[in-house]
């Protein structure tokens, strides 16, 4: 495993794991948005895959502000009460900050184009919308984002292109809120959404209760080509 460290614009560090394709040749990077369980296995396995795909990827810890370090899963009661109790002290605007900031970074990173773009789950999904509105990412990924349509007034803002993915049965994202993201969503002429039937939160979520494979595949499959396309 290996890590860098970022500076914060406001003072302070973190850290972030990183992976890295296999050879010599610079690549595209990828700013890996993490989930409420923070930086754990799910999400290093993720950046482990997308540097096999050819990116650098980075995944940096979030949650540094509130607790530096959380690595949990979605396992037991308590960890899935710690990983709320971080996601209700999370300061998005700070949040936001802290990946620009890594967004710097990484685009500067020996052995990377400067080509960069996000990928989020569930929170890190709010992320990648925001990054959509509020950053210059070359391209954003969003994995079932969760509070996104309390912000669609930024949606106007999306200047380069962006992939949703929604759960039809997310518990997280309700029905109104699904069709209101999907209705605005459509006059943004850059952003893509696909809804897919039949699965709830996290279905990409290896290993977890309503991880669905068919579903991942196709959602994955659709990733790949979005990345291949805007970050060459």
């Amino acid at each position: 495993m290996t890590t860098t460290t970022i500076r914060a614009a406001d003072g302070g560090s973190f850290s972030a794991y990183v992976a890295r394709p296999a050879g010599d040749a610079p690549a595209p990077a990828l700013l890996v948005v993490q989930e409420i369980f923070g930086v754990n296995a799910v999400m290093r396995d993720i950046c482990d895959g997308l540097a096999a795909q050819g990116y650098v990827a980075v995944c940096p810890d979030l949650f540094w502000r509130q607790k530096p370090g959380v690595d949990i899963t979605d396992r037991t009661e308590a960890e899935w009460k710690k990983a709320f109790a971080l996601f209700g002290g999370f300061d998005v605007a700070k949040g936001v900050d802290d990946l620009i900031a890594t967004l710097a970074h990484l685009r500067t990173m020996p052995g990377t184009t400067g080509r960069a773009g996000t990928i989020g789950y569930c929170l890190g999904g709010r992320m990648a919308y925001l990054m959509a509105t509020r950053s210059d990412a070359d391209c954003n990924v969003s994995f079932y984002g969760v509070g996104i349509e309390g912000m669609l007034d930024e949606s106007m803002a999306v200047t380069r292109p962006l992939l949703m993915h929604v759960a039809e049965k997310d518990k997280f994202v309700p029905p109104d809120a699904q069709a209101a993201i999907v209705s605005r969503m459509a006059g943004v002429a850059l952003a893509t959404v696909h809804v897919y039937p039949g699965v709830d939160h996290a279905f990409c979520r290896a290993g977890g209760e309503h991880y669905d494979a068919a579903a991942c595949d196709l959602a994955n499959g659709r990733t790949r080509e979005f990345l291949r396309a805007n970050l060459a």
